[in-house]
């Protein structure tokens, strides 16, 4: 059985519509590239209703004349139109389907591709206070309900609408004493099938509700994360007791949702069945003898079909309403200001020319909702081709330079240049073709290795590939794979150790080839061996290139020709290792808190991790 129309407006429709409004005009400029089609389908849907009218009025003539008066020839010519209206009214439906589902998917295609832009020019804060889930049940599950509406729906109350209306007139037409007894037998009818209907769906609704938590369980506990961590924290019995007591919940969920559907199915069987009952018993009375064998068989016919549409038409309010609320979700995503993006007239940059003179003048930065600033009246220089780390406590502000020089976020006050061009006048592409970031964190996608690197320059060939990941010294380990470039990392790399997903995403930031290096804090999650192999490869890499280095162990910045420390987002010291090991000050302080040799690293290492 199909879903039945909902009844009533979702409070959460209401909510979201008040929320966020939508104007009707809006939504009809999506269309309005599409209005010849869509004139195409409306005059299709008002030919369909009207070609279908003809069939009962066939049927009274075959009835009350071909068969009445054994007129052969008149009843093959009534036959041959009754075959002709069902072809041509399943060929203009052929038609309508195609044409309203081509118009659909062209719309959701546009919402769906505008909306995925959009995002991405979201920023990181966005991606922080927002549900992955919610951003892909938008753009997945919304624009599906969406091509629903559009496909379905509208043509559904067009079709309804113009059913409706012409089955009444058909109706009068035929019998003006069925049509007045029709009128008092409906609306009860009508109240008893939608008074049904509305607490099915209340139990559907509570269903989906129910299955989604069921999903989300599958989904937290059955990941490789998930499984990890309830395997550590022997959380295992737990996560089988409340995945349990969910299922319990859903199978009477199930049970209820499908016996008031039954009771639904029922309440429409009895209404369909006990209407032409009476009808019959109506033209039996002395009010409807003068109606004829014929005109009852065609009245009863139109009567069957009128049900239906009858009930869309009332419900249309309520499918406009959802309707309305679904575009009002998806608006809102596209409504989302974009604080950074290309500027209007962006600066010419010439890849091949830029030296990579980074300078920093004067950078205030604080994230929103915060008390203080990461980042106060900062200034630093850094000629081409140098490097610099930067050290100091944890909440110092090291990461939130780094995002800067990334421009994942803008300076509040103050700027940053690239050869004298500001990162706010460059189009977004040419600094993230100029700055290359590794970070702590690896992200590969469930891909093959080469797909993974290519994913930072898409055109690059495998010559490129392997020559990025020779850099990086992670070459001949993925050679010696059995299925080499080829091999799929798994999900989130999973397959690989962290030193090796670390040369890998190395790789991938060297094969856009940047000028300047952000390492932000790219060896802190490793183990000493690991961060030797792939501080051996960052040394290789950096040559040539202006090189930022965030420290996380002091270890790993001596050779650095200038090291910053920062306390609270300001410069408080900086100079080479042994300048600032000779001052005694912040910098002294943490260098000697930290074991320098291998050996020492191995004993005391979790004490030196938590020192920065």
């Amino acid at each position: 059985m199909r879903p039945e129309t909902p009844t009533r407006i979702d409070p959460r429709d209401k909510a979201q519509l008040a929320a966020h409004p939508v104007s009707g005009r809006r939504v009809l400029a999506l269309f309005r590239p599409h209005s010849r089609g869509l004139a195409i389908v409306l005059a299709l849907i008002v030919a369909t209703s009207a070609v279908g009218l003809a069939t009962p009025f066939l049927t009274q003539r075959a009835i009350d004349d071909a068969l009445a008066n054994s007129d052969l020839r008149l009843l093959v010519i009534l036959v041959a139109l009754m075959v002709a209206v069902t072809v041509i009214m399943n060929v203009f439906g052929v038609i309508q389907t195609w044409l309203s589902t081509t118009i659909g998917q062209r719309v959701m295609h546009g919402l769906r591709t505008n909306v995925f832009a959009h995002l991405q020019r979201q920023p990181l804060a966005f991606f922080t206070r927002t549900r992955g889930g919610e951003v892909q049940s938008r753009l997945t599950n919304d624009i599906s309900s969406m091509q629903n509406v559009v496909t379905n729906a509208a043509t559904s109350v067009a079709s309804n609408v113009t059913t409706a209306v012409g089955t009444i007139i058909a109706m009068v037409a035929l019998s003006w004493q069925l049509s007045l007894f029709s009128l008092l037998v409906l609306p009860p009818a009508i109240w008893l099938t939608r008074r049904v209907a509305r607490m099915r769906r209340e139990i559907t609704g509570e269903r989906q509700r129910t299955m989604a938590g069921l999903h989300s369980q599958i989904e937290e506990s059955l990941s490789v994360s998930g499984a990890v961590l309830g395997k550590t924290l022997g959380a295992t019995g737990y996560l089988t007791d409340r995945f349990t007591s969910t299922s319990r919940e859903l199978l009477g969920l199930e049970v209820r949702s499908q016996l008031a559907g039954r009771w639904l199915m029922a309440a429409m069987t009895i209404v369909m069945g006990v209407i032409p009952a009476l009808l019959y018993l109506m033209a039996g009375l002395p009010f409807g003898q003068d109606i004829t064998i014929g005109t009852l068989v065609a009245f009863v016919a139109l009567q069957s079909g009128l049900f239906r549409p009858l009930m869309g038409v009332l419900n249309v309010g309520v499918q406009v309403y959802s309707s309305m609320a679904l575009f009002s979700r998806i608006f809102e995503f596209l409504d989302l200001p974009v604080p950074i993006d290309d500027p209007a007239a962006p600066a010419a940059v010439d890849r091949s020319q830029v030296r990579g003179h980074l300078r920093l003048d004067g950078v205030t930065f604080r994230y929103p909702g915060a008390d203080s600033d990461a980042v106060h009246h900062l200034s630093l220089d850094v000629p081409a081709g140098s490097s610099v780390a930067l050290v100091g406590e944890s909440g110092a502000g090291k990461s939130t330079v780094a995002s800067l020089l990334a421009r994942l976020h803008d300076p509040d006050e103050g700027g940053i240049t690239i050869d004298g061009v500001d990162l706010r006048d460059m189009r977004l592409t040419d600094v993230a073709g100029l700055v290359g970031v590794v970070s702590q964190e690896t992200y590969l996608l469930h891909d093959t290795i080469r797909e993974n690197l290519r994913y930072a320059r898409p055109e690059a060939t495998d010559a490129q590939i392997e020559a990025a990941a020779t850099d990086a010294q992670i070459h001949g380990l993925i050679t010696g794979l059995p299925d080499g470039y080829d091999t799929v990392v798994g999900a989130r790399g999973y397959r690989f150790s962290g030193g090796e997903k670390q040369r890998i995403a190395l790789a991938r930031t060297l094969l856009r080839d940047p000028r300047i290096l952000v390492l932000d804090e790219a060896t802190s999650a490793l183990d000493n061996e690991t961060e030797r192999a792939v501080q051996a490869a960052l040394e290789v890499v950096s040559r040539g290139r202006t090189t930022v280095t965030i420290a996380h162990r002091l270890s790993t910045v001596r050779d650095a020709d200038r090291i910053v420390v920062l306390d609270h987002g300001q410069v408080i010291e900086q100079g080479s290792h042994e300048d600032l090991v000779a001052r005694g000050g912040r910098y002294a302080a943490l260098a000697a808190r930290e074991p320098m040799g291998a050996s020492a690293r191995l004993q005391h290492g979790s004490a030196a991790a938590g020192l920065l």
